[in-house]
């Protein structure tokens, strides 16, 4: 089955493709290749501001605030062609996380002054969800938020906060009531991180980066009207934010990308002469990933088409974050198996962004990164809602059970 544009999409599709051919920076394209995933924060926030000075850093959001009005598939079209091009996405807890929080609940003052800001690429935002023994049953957080009167008075722990230590705000749930329903006493609160009694520490990692964060908050003064929303209705906005990260979750174009790269070592290695897309085992296993990514592919559309659907989109989001998580393993495996022995080398995030082009013909560019991605892609079946966590959502409001 081959997706085929009309004209006017295949245009559209060779516009994109100009336009990133002529501004992406090589260099950063480069890092990009070696690095995969997260990607370098920096080289994240100047593409926003390059694709800004298009009006097309915040492409989903409504015409009013800066959006560009694309058709569902002129969205896949340029998600996918500029991750074909290796140019670093989108920084998506701005662009498909709080952002659309803010212009959907939060006040004027907080759009005219995050917008903005979102949308210019100024900096990055952390999310204070998770904390200890409050990770996908967020009704279990603890950090509170207690009115004093014009700030509340923040209290607690978070962690898992990727990129906390680089960025500039967070949004934090927090509890402002401890005498109703859990669901009901949270609240959602815009905080800088810059505040007197936040304390970030990073989190070494197995793929030996640290992005991951705890954030301590002891006694952290926020002003009230960084409350987003109603007090109270923060269960409600985290179930807004989170089905919109788990929709993307699936990682769709990511996967497209990689197996992309996945066919490229297949075919540049080789066995006794003979290269490694060519030897049954291999070609079986290419074949099956590119068969479920085919098939992720098009269910990714058909939420795009918001076509008519027997469940919530919660549901489906659901899924698509479960086979998206389960691709990004299966792809990362297949890339280090097809190296073999080279792929013990490894390389650390901060070797490979540095690391200019490898001309030697046994460390060709394909190899840097491939251990340290399949190593993070791990934790893909956990964060924003574990897998066994999914498949209970999807059981309960898909089925009945």
């Amino acid at each position: 089955m081959q997706l085929e544009f009309d004209a006017f999409h295949q245009a559209f599709r060779e516009e994109i493709r100009a336009f990133v051919r002529e501004n992406l920076p090589p260099e950063m394209a480069r890092r990009q290749k070696q690095l995969s995933f997260p990607g370098n924060r920096s080289d994240i926030l100047e593409w926003m501001r390059i694709l800004h000075r298009r009006r097309w850093s915040v492409p989903n959001w409504p015409v009013e605030y800066g959006g560009t009005n694309w058709t569902p598939l002129q969205h896949f079209i340029f998600e996918r062609e500029s991750q074909e091009a290796d140019a670093p996405g989108l920084f998506r807890g701005g662009t498909h996380m709080v952002g659309p929080v803010i212009y959907t609940f939060g006040s004027e003052d907080q759009k005219s002054k995050f917008l903005p800001a979102i949308r210019e690429g100024r900096f990055s935002w952390a999310q204070g969800f998770s904390e200890p023994g409050a990770g996908s049953d967020l009704s279990s957080l603890r950090t509170t938020a207690l009115l004093r009167g014009d700030r509340y008075v923040v209290n607690g722990q978070k962690i898992w906060t990727s990129g906390a230590h680089l960025s500039a705000w967070g949004y934090f749930l927090v509890r402002t009531d401890t005498d109703v329903k859990p669901q009901n006493g949270v609240s959602l609160l815009l905080i800088d991180l810059a505040t007197p009694g936040i304390t970030i520490r990073q989190i070494p990692q197995i793929d030996g980066d640290a992005h991951l964060c705890e954030v301590f908050l002891e006694n952290v003064e926020v002003p009230a009207e960084n409350l987003v929303g109603k007090e109270g209705a923060g269960w409600t906005y985290g179930k807004f934010l989170l089905d919109n990260e788990r929709t993307f979750s699936s990682f769709i174009y990511w996967n497209i990308r990689e197996l992309r790269k996945a066919k490229e070592i297949a075919q540049r290695e080789t066995m006794d002469g003979t290269p490694l897309a060519q030897l049954p085992t291999f070609r079986a296993r290419l074949a099956q990933a590119e068969a479920r990514v085919l098939a992720l592919e098009w269910s990714v559309l058909r939420v795009l088409a918001q076509e008519a659907r027997p469940h919530k989109l919660s549901v489906i989001a659901s899924a698509l974050k479960l086979r998206g998580s389960e691709l990004q393993q299966l792809i990362t495996e297949l890339q280090v198996d097809l190296l073999g022995a080279r792929s013990l080398r490894f390389y650390a995030p901060s070797e490979t962004e540095q690391l200019q082009s490898p001309d030697d013909a046994f460390w060709p560019d394909y190899v840097p990164g491939k251990t340290g991605i399949a190593l993070i892609t791990r934790a893909a079946s956990i964060y924003g809602g574990s897998r066994q966590v999914q498949r209970n959502l999807i059981a309960k409001h898909a089925f009945g059970l």
